[in-house]
């Protein structure tokens, strides 16, 4: 397939987890998905925080990025929900709202920008769930995954479904069908659709209910013996992956669950052998198993 798009990179992907970003880039070449970087893009910035204390700027924040991606002639993709969450929305805003459009490019003109917001906007796991899918991801397979995995959707990648209307919200199987697809057992979990923690400001505003509310996921995951969790968003990566940590330490449990991020485990379905699973917190010596196609 042919299609080009500006890759915004985020922040806790390229400072925290560098692995999800060069995979990401590996899968894309490997699909033939060409990448145009975004110069000069900043924080996407956060939908749960900074929208909550000041709408306004916000939106201009997030229309530089999106302006910077029509530069490129090419729709934005992202890897996190956050991103996704504040981009998309942004951007819908701008397609159907004349007057704020002229607003956000009366603030964006003098830093020598102009939004038109006709590009899209996608996440990592549409592309791969959705316009790829789980039987055209086959042909660029060279061996499947011998895994028991438990899905994390997360907050932002689904919802609101009445502007992305990517796949229920409540009952997905977007990410269950496309990890089927690379071989892995997907394994039911209760809690399996609630919030890790992280988002919406709770991890920075109040740690204690964000390991709580990390801690009741991960007794549920753990009750399940899945082998590991399958995210598809870099903030969740980073509460499920250093948060078991803070657990075990200041609430004495024994958490030592693996977190793959779809571009890891797609990638090593795609041939790849180093995935950066052992530059992370949780569990580095846990190695990806395959099995033949």
């Amino acid at each position: 397939m042919s299609q080009e798009y500006s890759l915004f990179l985020g922040c806790i992907m390229p400072n925290r987890y560098p692995a999800i970003e060069s995979t990401t880039r590996f899968v894309l070449d490997r699909l033939g998905l060409e990448i145009k970087e975004m110069e000069k893009a900043g924080c996407c910035p956060a939908p749960g925080v900074f929208r909550s204390f000041n709408k306004p700027d916000w939106m201009v924040a997030a229309a530089r990025n999106l302006a910077i991606a029509e530069g490129n002639g090419a729709d934005l993709l992202t890897v996190c929900n956050g991103c996704f969450g504040t981009l998309f929305e942004v951007n819908h805003a701008l397609k159907h709202d004349e007057e704020l459009k002229k607003q956000v490019n009366t603030r964006l003109e003098p830093l020598g920008y102009h939004v038109e917001a006709n590009q899209e906007v996608k996440h990592i796991a549409q592309v791969l769930g959705f316009d790829i899918g789980p039987y055209e991801i086959q042909d660029y397979l060279k061996r499947r995954v011998r895994l028991k995995g438990a899905i994390h959707y997360g907050c932002h990648f689904l919802r609101p479904f009445q502007l992305k209307q990517i796949d229920d919200p409540e009952d997905p199987t977007i990410l269950e069908d496309y990890f089927e697809a690379l071989g892995v057992e997907m394994i039911d979990y209760k809690r399996k659709h609630a919030c890790c923690g992280a988002g919406g400001g709770v991890r920075a505003g109040n740690f204690e209910t964000s390991m709580k509310l990390l801690g009741e996921k991960m007794a549920a995951v753990q009750e399940s013996e899945a082998e590991a969790i399958l995210d598809i968003c870099p903030f969740c990566h980073l509460q499920f992956d250093g948060g078991q940590q803070t657990l075990n330490k200041e609430y004495g449990t024994n958490f030592n669950i693996p977190i793959i991020h779809i571009s890891q485990i797609t990638a090593f379905a795609m041939g790849l052998d180093e995935v950066g699973m052992k530059y992370q917190a949780t569990a580095p010596d846990f190695r990806l198993e395959a099995k033949p196609l």
